[in-house]
C-alpha cells in the first residue's frame, strides 16, 4: 500500500466543494449568532461577559472584598471558560467597568480603565477589579438550583447557562453586536422605568403598547444627553423593535437675561461677549474625536462663525465653543454644530436577541418583557422546588434526630455492642438509610445539641415554609405576586431619588429647527464680480466702478462686471439652455486674472455664456431663444445644486438661449425686437411661467430671428441708450403703435432706436 492510498480505517470520501463550504460556513454563522454576538434575553449577556462575571465570582471578588489583578481574572477566563485571545477578553472586561459605556457597571475597576476621551485602558497587569452590587444582584440564586450548568469547553468544569438574578440587565445596560447576517443594538434604559413597565405587564399581560409607553420613556444613556425624537417616533421604534433615535449633546445650564436658569449653554462674558458650553455628549462618542472634528472644520473654514473650541473638562465634561463675534446667532451656532459634527448622532435601535430556545429574533418591547417575565417565573419555580427538596431532606434528618433523642441510651448501646449498628438501628427504629447514616456520623460533642424542643421548633418552621412553597408552586397568581414583590424591593435600589437610579438622558422632542444654511455662515462683504470674454472670473473686494478698466490676459477682454455681496449667489446662463450656480464667496481673488469659470462649473465645451446675474429670491427672469420663443422662469427654480447645472430652456441644433433678463416687479409688458428690425410689445400676462421647456412664440419672423427682448412699464414708455459716449437715454412714451398680441410680426421701431437692435 502506497502512502497515497487511503486505509480502511481512514477512508476519504469525495465531497463537493460547495457543499463542504456551505456546511462549514453555516456552523460558523450559527456559532457567531448564538455564542458570540447576540445577548440572551434572560440575563442580557453574551458568553464572554457571563464567563467574566462567573470567573470573578469564583475568585470571590465581591463588592466588599479586596480587588484582584485584572490579569488574574483574564487568565482564569481564557484558561477555564473562554479559550480566546486575552486582549479581546480584557477589552470586554474593561467595558463592563466603564461608567460611560454601561449605565449600571457590573465591574468596579481600580486603575486606568480608559476615559471618555477615547483613550484605552492600561494593560491588565496594572489594573485591578471586583464585582459591583449590580453584578451580585444579576447572579443572585446561582446556588439555588435556578439554572442549568453546562460543561466548559474542555469538560473539566461547569459554568451557568444564564444568570438567574432579577436585575433586568438586557434593557438596563443594553447590548450591541454584529453576527453573520444579523446584528443587535439595544440602548440602556432606566431600571425604575423598566420595573414599572414590567409590573404593569404582570398585572395585565394584554396591555396595549401605548399603555406601556406611559411608563417606559425611552433610552437612558450612561453619558446623558438628549433624545430629540417625537414621542410617536420613539413609541413606533419600540413597537416594531427597530428604529433610529436622534441623540444630542447637552448644553450646560446658563442664566437667562430675566434671571431664570435654562439649558441654553450660553455663558455671558464681559462686553457683550458670550461662549457656548457643552456638558454632556452623545453616547459612544469619544470627546477627543468631537474636538478634533470641530477643530478641523474651523481649519477648513467650513464653520466660519466659530472662532475656537477648547476642552476645559475635568471629572465633568466642559467643551467651550467661542463664536467669531458677539453678533453670531447662538441658535445658528448650535444648529450648525448639530448639522456638521457628531454632536447630534443617530442611535439605530434593533431589539434582536436570543430567546430561551437560543433562537434569534427582533422583538417588540412588549414581547421582550413578556418573555423576560416568563423566564423569571420559571427561575422562581425552580428556586422554590430546589428549596422544597432541601426542606424535605432536612425534615428527614430531623425526624431521625428526634427518634435518636428519644432513644439516646439505646442508640448508644447499639453502637457500642453491634459490629454493624446501622442495619440494627434501621430495623429497630424504622430509620431510613440517610437518617441512620446521619446519626452514626454525629460527633460525641454534638449529642448535647439533641434537644427535643429545638428540634421540634425547627421541624415546625420547615413544615410551615414547605406549605407556603407548595402553595406558591401550585398558584400562578401567587407566583406573579411574589415576582412583583421582589421587583418592588429591587426598585428601591434604583429609585429616581438615588444617585444610580436618577435619569440621565432627557427625552424631549427637538424645538423647531432653525433654518440652517452654510450661506448664513458667510461673512457679508461687498464684492465686484468680473467675468472676461474668455471665461476667467474673479472677485474684487468692495464695489468698484463698473466702467473701470480692469486688467485682462493678453487677447482677452471684458464681458460682464457687476456688484454683489459675498453672501450672494451668481446665476450663470449658457446658450445651451443650462443654468449654473456659483457662490460669490468662492470667487478667486482679483489680485491676479482669476480662474477659468469652467474649472468651477461643468460647462459644456461648445456652450457660450450669455448671462451673468445675481440671484434674487422670488424674482422672475425673462428667457428668450434666438428663434423668438420664450417664457418667464422663477429664479428659485434656476438654482443648481451641483456643478453640472440645471437644464431650463430646451434647445436643439440652430436654437440657442439668447436673452436672460430679470423682470422688475413693476413691469407689465414685454418688448421684443428681431433681426429684421421689427418691434412688438405685448402684455406680460401673455407670457407663461415655466420651470422648463421651449416656451411660446414671442414674435413671428419671415427671415432671421430674435435680436433682443426686455420688459417695461407701458405707461413709462420704452427707453434705450443713445449711441456714442454721451451716456444719454431716449424714451418713447407712446407705445400704442407697437402694442399687439403676442406672436405678431411687429413694425419698425421708433426713430433713433439703436442700429444694433439692442435695448441696452
Amino acid at each position: 500500500m502506497t502512502a497515497d492510498t487511503p486505509s480502511d480505517s481512514d477512508p476519504i470520501e469525495p465531497v463537493s466543494f460547495d457543499k463542504a463550504l456551505s456546511e462549514r460556513y453555516l456552523v460558523y454563522a450559527l456559532s457567531t449568532i448564538t455564542a458570540r454576538s447576540l445577548p440572551d434575553l434572560r440575563d442580557g449577556l453574551k458568553p464572554v461577559h457571563r464567563r467574566l462575571l462567573w470567573a470573578m465570582r469564583q475568585l470571590k471578588l465581591n463588592p466588599n472584598d479586596a480587588f484582584k489583578k485584572s490579569a488574574r481574572v483574564v487568565g482564569d477566563v481564557i484558561g477555564k471558560y473562554h479559550p480566546h485571545g486575552d486582549a479581546s477578553v480584557y477589552d470586554a472586561m474593561v467595558r463592563l467597568a466603564q461608567d460611560f459605556s454601561l449605565r449600571y457597571p457590573l465591574v468596579e475597576g481600580q486603575g486606568n480603565f480608559g476615559n471618555i476621551d477615547g483613550d484605552n485602558a492600561a494593560a491588565y497587569r496594572y489594573t485591578e477589579a471586583r464585582l459591583t452590587k449590580t453584578a451580585i444582584q444579576l447572579m443572585a440564586g446561582l446556588d439555588e438550583g435556578t439554572v442549568n450548568f453546562i460543561p466548559t469547553y474542555n469538560g473539566e468544569e461547569e459554568e451557568p447557562e444564564i444568570f438567574p438574578g432579577l436585575f433586568p440587565n438586557l434593557l438596563a445596560n443594553g447590548s450591541s453586536g454584529i453576527a453573520v447576517g444579523m446584528a443587535t443594538n439595544i440602548p440602556s434604559h432606566n431600571v425604575a422605568e423598566i420595573i414599572d413597565t414590567t409590573l404593569l405587564l404582570i398585572d395585565n399581560p394584554s396591555a396595549e403598547h401605548e399603555e406601556l409607553m406611559q411608563h417606559f420613556k425611552g433610552p437612558d444613556f450612561a453619558t446623558g444627553g438628549l433624545v430629540v425624537e417625537s414621542a410617536a417616533a420613539i413609541s413606533k421604534a419600540y413597537e416594531t423593535g427597530k428604529g433610529a433615535l436622534r441623540v444630542r449633546g447637552r448644553f450646560s445650564t446658563g442664566r437667562n437675561p430675566d434671571g431664570s436658569w435654562e439649558e441654553t449653554g450660553i455663558e455671558r462674558l464681559g462686553g457683550g461677549q458670550w461662549q457656548l458650553v457643552i456638558s454632556e455628549i452623545p453616547y459612544q462618542l469619544a470627546k477627543g474625536k468631537l474636538i478634533e472634528q470641530v477643530a478641523q472644520l474651523i481649519a477648513d473654514k467650513k464653520l466660519p462663525i466659530l472662532e475656537d473650541v477648547r476642552d476645559e473638562s475635568d471629572e465633568q465634561i466642559r467643551i467651550v465653543f467661542v463664536p467669531k463675534s458677539r453678533n453670531v446667532d447662538p441658535e445658528l451656532l448650535k444648529e450648525s454644530l448639530f448639522k456638521l459634527t457628531d454632536l447630534e448622532s443617530r442611535f439605530g435601535l434593533n431589539l434582536n436577541v436570543l430567546d430561551d430556545t437560543r433562537t434569534p429574533g427582533v422583538l417588540s418591547l412588549r414581547l421582550l418583557l413578556l418573555e423576560w417575565i416568563k423566564s423569571q417565573i420559571d427561575i422562581l419555580i425552580r428556586r422554590s422546588q430546589h428549596r422544597l427538596d432541601k426542606i424535605a431532606a432536612r425534615l428527614e434528618l430531623l425526624d431521625g434526630y428526634i427518634i435518636a433523642y428519644l432513644n439516646l441510651d439505646r442508640i448508644i448501646e447499639i453502637i457500642r455492642t453491634e459490629d454493624e449498628p446501622k442495619p440494627v438501628m434501621m430495623a429497630e427504629f424504622m430509620l431510613t438509610d440517610r437518617q441512620a447514616e446521619a446519626i452514626l456520623n454525629m460527633r460525641l460533642r454534638s449529642l448535647r445539641k439533641l434537644e427535643e424542643m429545638e428540634l421540634r421548633r425547627e421541624h415546625s418552621e420547615l413544615l410551615a415554609e414547605q406549605e407556603e412553597l407548595q402553595k406558591l408552586l401550585d398558584s400562578p397568581a401567587r407566583q406573579r405576586t411574589r415576582l412583583k414583590r421582589d421587583l418592588a424591593t429591587l426598585r428601591k435600589d434604583y429609585a429616581e431619588d438615588t444617585a444610580l437610579g436618577r435619569r440621565r438622558t432627557t427625552i424631549a422632542e427637538a424645538a423647531p429647527t432653525v433654518e440652517f444654511s452654510m450661506d448664513a455662515m458667510i461673512e457679508k462683504a461687498p464684492v465686484t464680480v468680473i467675468l472676461s470674454a474668455k471665461g476667467w472670473i474673479r472677485g474684487a473686494s468692495g464695489h468698484e466702478a463698473l466702467d473701470k478698466e480692469f486688467k485682462f490676459k493678453e487677447g482677452d477682454g471684458p464681458a460682464y462686471a457687476l456688484h454683489a455681496q459675498t453672501t450672494d449667489k451668481l446665476l450663470v446662463a449658457c446658450d445651451n439652455g443650462r443654468f449654473y450656480t456659483l457662490g460669490c464667496d468662492k470667487l478667486p481673488s482679483a489680485r491676479g486674472f482669476g480662474e477659468p469659470i469652467r474649472t468651477m462649473l461643468d460647462i459644456d465645451a461648445g456652450a457660450e455664456i450669455v448671462a451673468l446675474l445675481v440671484y434674487r429670491p422670488k424674482a422672475q427672469l425673462l428667457l428668450a431663444s434666438n428663434m423668438g420663443r420664450g417664457f418667464a422662469a422663477e429664479a428659485d427654480e434656476l438654482l443648481a445644486e451641483t456643478r453640472k447645472g440645471r437644464g431650463v430652456m430646451t434647445t436643439k441644433p440652430g436654437v440657442k438661449l439668447a436673452v436672460v433678463r430679470e423682470v422688475p416687479a413693476e413691469h407689465d409688458h414685454v418688448a421684443v425686437v428681431g433681426d429684421n428690425r421689427k418691434l412688438v410689445i405685448f402684455s406680460l400676462e401673455e407670457l407663461p411661467v415655466l420651470a422648463k421647456g421651449q416656451g411660446v412664440t414671442l414674435q413671428r419672423y419671415r427671415d432671421g430671428g430674435l435680436a433682443d427682448a426686455t420688459t417695461l412699464k407701458l405707461e413709462d414708455g420704452l427707453s434705450w441708450k443713445m449711441g456714442g459716449d454721451s451716456g444719454r437715454t431716449r424714451t418713447e412714451s407712446d407705445m400704442r403703435l407697437w402694442k399687439v398680441a403676442r406672436g405678431a410680426a411687429g413694425r419698425l421701431p421708433p426713430t433713433g432706436f439703436p442700429r444694433d437692435n439692442k435695448f441696452g
